[in-house]
């Protein structure tokens, strides 16, 4: 079957089968490898896309789900050759280990500061509860969000920026401890189902 749809900005037509899943288009057929395969569940996150800015599990959407939308993969962070911001803040709070869960974490921070520029730590936590970290680096990936945070508010309204930047500091409330997750272990993707991830066409989470 024919699929048209947008990715990372560019318009593609492609002949895709009828049980093809996101994830697989990107990878196999696009060659655009950041979105990973993990579960293939929806439970860990580590196939996180935006589609039309929205937060999403590829390995969750058909491919035909997605047509005549815009996709954005991690790939589409970098623009003009130059890190995205949040990407940079990954970089310089240490919020990467082993990576693999990385991709996914960029997406739905971003996802999340296309909706809100300004989240507070419990929106942030949220909009990660479907993406797990082995590596319990969350304490560090809450430090990053909130860095890139603070960067595109101080872009927008410069006093306000300062305010923003202490906030990171620690005043917007209390840091994790070491080694809490936010995923389902923790309950949290149970409480707050699909919280920064959005509905498919049939009205399930993805």
């Amino acid at each position: 079957m024919e699929l048209r749809l947008r990715v990372n900005g560019i318009a593609h037509t492609l002949e895709v089968e009828p049980q093809a899943r996101l994830l697989d288009v990107l990878r196999e057929q696009l060659g655009l490898t950041g979105a990973k395969e993990g579960c293939g569940e929806g439970e860990c996150g580590a196939c996180t896309v935006l589609m039309d800015g929205l937060a999403v599990n590829s390995c969750l959407v058909l491919a035909h789900q997605a047509r005549g939308r815009s996709i954005t993969t991690v790939e589409g962070l970098a623009a003009a050759g130059g890190l995205d911001r949040l990407q940079q803040a990954f970089i310089d709070q240490g919020a990467i280990q082993c990576g693999y869960c990385t991709p996914g974490m960029l997406m739905s921070a971003k996802a999340l500061l296309l909706a809100e520029p300004d989240p507070t730590e419990e929106q942030i936590r949220l909009a990660l509860a479907g993406n797990l970290c082995r590596c319990t680096g969350y304490v560090n990936i809450i430090k990053a969000i909130r860095e890139a945070a603070a960067g595109e508010v101080a872009l927008k309204d410069p006093a306000a920026g300062v305010r923003v930047g202490k906030a990171a500091e620690g005043e917007r409330g209390q840091e994790l401890p070491q080694g809490v997750l936010l995923g389902n272990e923790a309950g949290m993707a149970e409480s707050a189902p699909a919280a920064g991830k959005v509905l498919s066409g049939e009205g399930e989470a993805v």
